[in-house]
């Protein structure tokens, strides 16, 4: 028999189904799992061991809500994701893909949405993209020497503008024409051939346009009429795809909408819908009771096929100044946010006319909102007068005797961006949290990836789930069962998305990575910060769960152990891309690096 490429050793190991953990070896060759044994398994002298005693073996985690569409062309190997045992990811969220625009379309609608730099997003369009659409995408995607498996939506924006043009689809008077709607159409039908899951859309108006010829105006995806979104939601259902999207947020809400597209109520079958976001928001609390019901009462009473994503994390974001787009939900926020020269905007926010209009809205409790308006539960973490950190900026204005609003515009106009400071805007109450979490119309996402780089850094949430799964075990208050934790985190998406992975059986390609339950401690839930070549050296915000998340294996290739990467990783390809509803080819037999009891 031939020998072993991996043998994974004592570990308890988690299939990905939900079923419970079993004390077993795993042998690995040719990038599948080929067996799960009770028994000890043969050791070649090339064999890599991997041993599990008294860890836990489980299916690579999938991230299924990321923005890593321009950085994984210069960076492919992912590592601020692979580091924490995610191997499979999915690009072309929030109506943001790179296929179809031109890279300048595609930089104007990425950077300001995201907070990646502009300029660097564009060099590496410019650089990179050689391809016309879906399937000569999907050909250069996949010729890159991928860390994790990919899987993308197309984008609604993305379409959308290389159809009417930049100008006119952000247009609140255009209406596309039949022929423009077909096109559309039939770019989407191209980009399900090529394998991609579905549509990702945007109705929320707060997501801003870069650049400069339209810079301000929203996506592009939100001045679509619902006469368009029914002509693209009806190719979805027919070929069984997935619209991801977000409700608006704002004295109209949509949302109704969005469940009546998915019921099946009248059809053959459901819309499958992913929405965001299934949060604990700090601005409403009370919407948590609609987030946890809806959901599970429509999936049965209206024959939808809906879920929330959820991050099962708390929501705490950092900013640089003004430097966040929440600031872009209100008018005040949103005009600062327009202003690129520093000089400019500095003008601005000590005009007192502008701060007339700032305290307006902050104080306006009718308004629809994210962030919850709120500078007595906003902390400064770093400014040049460090008497001034661990301060909310509502004690500041107490003892200068000023408005909350004028202490902080003050300090942003002294120091810029170098005040930092930080705030919770969602899952901050862990009861609640716990029911997100466990609830069946809620499905774990919404990390981003690769995105909002100097504002939050969600890259181990299945790593801090977990750690939470566990320390309730540990305190017999359990809202989850360990491998139940597993299963959302795993086969349950994978299953759901229609992608090839997520388990780990006889037969399944060799993605894992191995936890150590000692490692889920306070640790996991740090903050650092590491430089981005790939963005200008700019610092973005990471996590590491280096006593956790011990090792991954990708395709069959142990990428990452005990807090390094094995030599060749972002080099030699271990993913692939991954398309909808098709079992996944292999990437060749594993290039050992070294054998290790």
């Amino acid at each position: 028999m031939p020998e072993f490429d991996i043998v994974v050793n004592g570990g308890l190991w988690f299939d990905g189904t939900g079923a419970a953990g079993q004390r077993r070896n795993l042998g690995i060759r040719d990038g599948v799992v080929v067996s799960v044994s009770s028994a000890a398994l043969p050791v070649g002298p090339d064999t890599e061991v991997i041993d599990a005693a008294g860890k836990w073996v489980l299916p690579g985690f999938v991230d299924v809500h990321t923005h890593y569409d321009a950085e994984a062309l210069v960076s492919p190997g992912l590592p601020e994701s692979v580091r924490h045992g995610v191997t499979t990811v999915v690009l072309g969220n929030c109506s943001l893909s790179t296929v179809y625009s031109t890279p300048r379309e595609c930089a104007d609608l990425f950077s300001r949405v995201e907070a990646v730099p502009r300029e660097s997003v564009l060099r590496i369009l410019e650089e990179n993209k050689t391809w016309r659409g879906p399937a000569e995408y999907v050909e250069a995607l996949d010729a890159l020497p991928l860390g994790p498996n990919v899987a993308g939506f197309i984008g609604h924006s993305d379409i959308r503008t290389h159809v009417l043009g930049l100008g006119r689809g952000t247009d609140k008077k255009t209406k596309p024409t039949a022929a423009e709607l077909d096109r559309m159409g039939s770019m989407l039908t191209e980009a399900i051939d090529a394998g991609f899951l579905g549509l990702s859309s945007m109705t929320n108006a707060l997501d801003k346009i870069d650049g400069d010829e339209y810079r301000s105006r929203s996506l592009p995806s939100t001045y679509a009429r619902w006469r368009e979104f029914r002509f693209l939601n009806r190719i979805l259902r027919d070929r069984g795809k997935i619209l991801q999207s977000a409700p608006t947020i704002n004295l109209h809400p949509n949302v109704a909408a969005f469940f009546v597209e998915s019921s099946a109520i009248g059809r053959k079958k459901p819309l499958k819908t992913s929405l965001l976001s299934g949060a604990d928001s700090k601005a409403y609390p009370a919407i948590v009771y609609f987030m946890l019901t809806a959901a599970p009462l429509l999936n049965r009473f209206a024959k939808t096929n809906f879920r929330w994503q959820h991050l099962p994390v708390p929501f705490t974001v950092y900013a640089d100044g003004i430097d966040l787009v929440v600031f872009e939900e209100f008018g005040a926020g949103a005009a600062a946010l327009h202003l690129k020269n520093e000089v400019e905007r500095n003008a601005l926010l000590q005009d007192e006319e502008y701060r007339r209009w700032f305290r307006k809205d902050y104080d306006n409790k009718f308004s629809p909102r994210i962030w919850h308006r709120n500078f007595y539960d906003a902390v400064i973490v770093g400014c040049p007068d460090e008497t001034l950190i661990g301060k909310t900026f509502g004690r500041v204005g107490d003892e200068r005797g000023v408005h909350p609003v004028d202490a902080y515009l003050d300090l942003v106009v002294e120091y810029g961006r170098n005040l930092r400071w930080r705030t919770t805007v969602a899952n901050h109450r862990p009861k609640f949290a716990d029911r997100l979490a466990a609830s069946p119309g809620v499905q774990m996402g919404f990390g981003d990836a690769g995105a909002h780089l100097r504002n939050m850094a969600f890259y181990n949430y299945p790593i801090r789930l977990l750690k939470r799964v566990n320390d309730a075990q540990s305190s017999r208050k359990p809202f989850l069962s360990i491998e139940r934790a597993i299963h959302r985190l795993t086969g349950e998406l994978a299953d759901w998305y229609g992608i090839d992975a997520g388990h780990l059986r006889e037969g399944d390609r060799a993605d894992l990575v191995v936890v150590d339950p000692a490692g889920l401690d306070a640790s996991v839930d740090g903050l650092f910060e590491e430089a981005v070549p790939e963005y200008g050296g700019l610092r973005r915000m990471v996590n590491r769960s280096d006593a956790a998340a011990v090792a991954t294996v990708i395709n069959g290739r142990l990428v990452y152990r005990d807090g390094e990467f094995t030599p060749g990783f972002g080099i030699e390809k271990t993913g692939q891309f991954l398309p909808a509803g098709a079992k996944a080819r292999g990437v060749g037999r594993q290039v050992r690096v070294g054998s290790r009891a």
